[in-house]
């Protein structure tokens, strides 16, 4: 792991040292004041004759767990009269702490690949990829997308409004995402890239996860059921049994982070999903649990959740996927919340050399969410030793 984030540093020094501008299509621009025009012709104007880059504008700086901006784009005649993208929202690991984070967790490689291999494959509401690129070596990485911003109804938080149809067009893109990548031949070879759910979260695990969710869990003493908090001991060893069930189920394409944040209203009225850096290969239960527990409030959820499991399901079973009993989805469910709660309490007392990744009102709110969820469920109960 040190020598990792070491060989990780040293190319990341090397890089900034020589700040080379980015001009052909086998450059990786190392920040995106390294980007030039030259460049953006070469990887937005492939196979447009005559088509070229004449001027971009950078929007502001906006870093999280990657380093994103938005680019405008001009074109001469050909570019315009082609439709070539002239918004783009754009993703890197161009800092050294998102390449360490990126890196080490997989998630800088696992979302160029997603966009390259296997979003061309997928009819769901889901972001277009224009270019995508990754370094094994410095672990830098550059993703460029549809700018959505002009055409989106709303891009969710926590205080998103949803109604009983967002959550069931939730449901049907997961059941057909699912259900597809269960079936589709070409996917299924490009799945074979990606990590398991369990390998995935085991890397993870090198940034102090456990020790940051333990924290983070009582820390957030406010939010959590009564009755859950005092299970506080059993949380850890119950987070692995729901990872040891991966292993002997069937796989399928897991987008990993399913929370509201990660998901649009598209202009259709149909829900949207983005944002695949964590995605792997795992159960479909975790992102059904983990979708519904932060998607909805509490008493929308209580009320709703039973139908839109069923929705689910069927939605599975249409997309090619397998057929599966209403009790082996519930019982799914229950399982597969915690890990969710996993990812939220660490995000509320983050480790060092993990960056501050949410608002603290969004983290808790989610944290209240799932662990309501848990407690409601018997979540403990159904993995008990």
């Amino acid at each position: 792991m040190n020598d990792l984030i070491s060989e990780i540093q040293t190319a990341y020094e090397r890089d900034h040292q020589r700040q080379p501008e980015a001009t052909t299509a086998d450059d990786l621009p190392v920040s995106f004041d390294s980007i030039t025009d030259r460049w953006l012709s070469a990887v937005l104007c492939r196979g447009v004759p005559g088509a070229a880059v004449t001027g971009h504008t950078l929007g502001p700086a906006d870093s999280g767990s990657s380093n994103r901006r938005r680019i405008e784009v001009e074109y001469n005649r050909a570019g315009r009269e082609a439709g070539l993208p002239q918004a783009l929202f754009c993703k890197a690991s161009h800092e050294l702490a998102n390449r360490i984070v990126l890196g080490v967790s997989g998630g800088a490689f696992t979302e160029v690949h997603f966009y390259n291999a296997i979003r061309p494959h997928l009819d769901v509401e889901v972001p277009r990829g224009f270019h995508a690129r990754f370094d094994p070596v410095s672990f830098n990485s550059i993703i460029m997308l549809e700018d959505l911003s002009g055409s989106v109804t709303e891009f969710c938080n926590h205080k998103t409004v949803m109604t009983i149809e967002r959550a069931r067009s939730q449901m049907r893109l997961l059941g057909k995402m699912h259900g597809t990548t269960y079936a589709h031949p070409a996917i299924r070879a490009a799945l074979e890239q990606l990590p398991t759910w369990p390998a995935y979260f085991e890397k993870c695990g090198a940034f102090g996860l456990k020790a940051g969710s333990s924290q983070g869990f009582l820390a957030a003493e406010e939010v959590i059921p009564a009755r859950l908090y005092r299970r506080y001991e059993e949380i850890w060893p119950a987070t692995l049994r729901s990872m040891d069930l991966h292993a002997a189920a069937p796989h399928f394409l897991s987008h990993g982070d399913v929370h509201l944040k990660n998901w649009y209203v598209a202009g259709s009225g149909e829900m949207g999903l983005s944002d695949w850096q964590c995605a792997s290969r795992g159960h479909w239960g975790r992102d059904l649990a983990y979708t519904l527990a932060t998607a909805l409030t509490v008493e929308d959820r209580r009320a709703w959740e039973r139908e839109l499991i069923q929705c689910y399901l069927d939605a599975l079973r249409d997309a090619g996927g397998p057929e599966v009993s209403f009790d082996e989805g519930w019982n799914a469910y229950r399982q597969q919340l915690v890990t969710a709660l996993t990812w939220w309490t660490v995000t509320l007392t983050p480790p060092p050399g993990l960056p501050d990744m949410q608002p603290r009102d969004i983290t808790l709110e989610f944290i209240r969410r799932i662990a309501t969820a848990m407690d409601d469920v018997g979540t403990l109960d159904a993995l008990a030793a």
